[in-house]
């Protein structure tokens, strides 16, 4: 086993042979001591200025020896970490990565003055502070950024992720990892929808908080290529993924189940009724377009859907039965819109009661569409 101990024979070495190579092994040995806290109040007073010195070592690899050693101590002096902080990226990056002897004041400044490579260091700390993390947005380059909004340990306010979504709002590799953080605010979700991918879309669908309004158009969304695409194995596949993930993350509310099908979405809620249930979804087809009422009530009773939302799933169901695509350019938007009126102009003689929030989002969704062709 390699000694780490300084011996005597160190400084005998250091005197007689007072190369590169054997600064550095003695610098790190007595950084590995220093860190074992052993030494005696004298002995760490001494070390403390044997560190001084040797941070103006003209060698790199003396200082980076230093500074890979007594990274995470919490009791080297301020003035020796600070000084390894500014150094070249070689002997700087562990001590901007682990050190907690830095304030919010050094690594700001550093931030400020100091390289991308550093930058990217200080993004990466177990811990990045508010400020810290601010100043990184407002002045340091792109890779550093990236390494901070995939940081969970970044504290990122809402502000400060406002300001990346102007700088990097269209760019996939901030998006990214942006979208997958652990909790975001819902006005940067807000934001984040209407410029990411699909499958970014769903993600921030699946694990983030959202008005349900925006919910519901993340789902149509999602969904309204696969309506009417000629890929039908994909069609299922996706609607079957986005279901689950949607049911797992309990976002698979009767609110959304009933306004995507209000909009004409029978795939989705074909595979959200099985899934409410945990049946197969060709058995929830059978009973959902069973002709007679007894299928489709036994299946709603199962599916912890609301009781007064019952009138609203005849209705719409009803509706769907009677039309059908026209097979033109747009079709389903106006197939989407034929079925909003039927439903909305005969809720009231059929006893539907619409929750508020649902009725403005379906009208709202109407007014939208395209009117129906003659």
């Amino acid at each position: 086993m390699t000694e780490t101990r300084l011996t005597e024979s160190d400084v005998r070495n250091l005197l007689s042979d007072p190369s590169a190579e054997t600064r550095a092994q003695t610098a790190a040995k007595l950084a590995i001591q220093f860190d074992q806290g052993d030494l005696s109040s004298s002995e760490r007073a001494m070390a403390e200025e044997i560190f001084r010195i040797m941070v103006k070592d003209a060698e790199v690899r003396v200082r980076e020896a230093l500074a890979v050693n007594l990274k995470e101590n919490p009791n080297v002096p301020h003035d020796v970490a600070i000084t390894l902080a500014k150094d070249v990226d070689q002997v700087a990056l562990p001590v901007l990565q682990f050190s907690e002897l830095l304030s919010d004041e050094d690594l700001v400044q550093i931030v400020r003055s100091q390289s991308p490579a550093k930058q990217k260091a200080i993004a990466s700390r177990p811990f990045v502070s508010a400020a810290v993390a601010d100043a990184i947005v407002e002045g340091a380059d792109k890779d550093a950024v990236v390494t901070l909004v995939s940081n969970e340990g970044a504290e990122l306010t809402e502000s400060s992720l406002g300001k990346v979504i102007d700088k990097y709002g269209a760019d996939e590799a901030v998006q990214r990892p942006m979208v997958e953080r652990t909790a975001l605010p819902v006005t940067i979700v807000e934001r984040l929808v209407h410029q990411v991918s699909e499958h970014l879309r769903e993600h921030l669908l699946t694990h983030h908080e959202m008005p349900p309004a925006m919910a519901a158009d993340l789902i149509l969304q999602a969904r309204e290529r696969a309506t009417i695409s000629l890929s039908t194995d994909s069609t299922e596949e996706d609607v079957e993924r986005l279901v689950n993930q949607l049911y797992a993350n309990g976002r698979l509310t009767p609110s959304i189940v009933l306004r995507a099908l209000c909009m004409g979405d029978m795939k989705f809620f074909e595979y959200a009724m099985a899934r409410r249930v945990g049946i197969p979804v060709l058995n929830a087809r059978m009973l959902i377009h069973d002709s007679g009422v007894l299928g489709l009530d036994g299946l709603y009773g199962k599916s912890g859907m609301p009781r007064s939302l019952y009138p609203a799933v005849k209705a719409a169901l009803a509706v769907a039965r009677e039309m059908d695509y026209d097979g033109e350019e747009g079709d389903r938007e106006r197939y989407a819109r034929r079925m909003l009126e039927r439903v909305l102009t005969q809720y009231g003689d059929l006893g539907v009661e619409f929750d508020t929030d649902d009725l403005e989002y379906l009208l709202a969704k109407m007014n939208d569409l395209p009117a129906t062709s003659h």
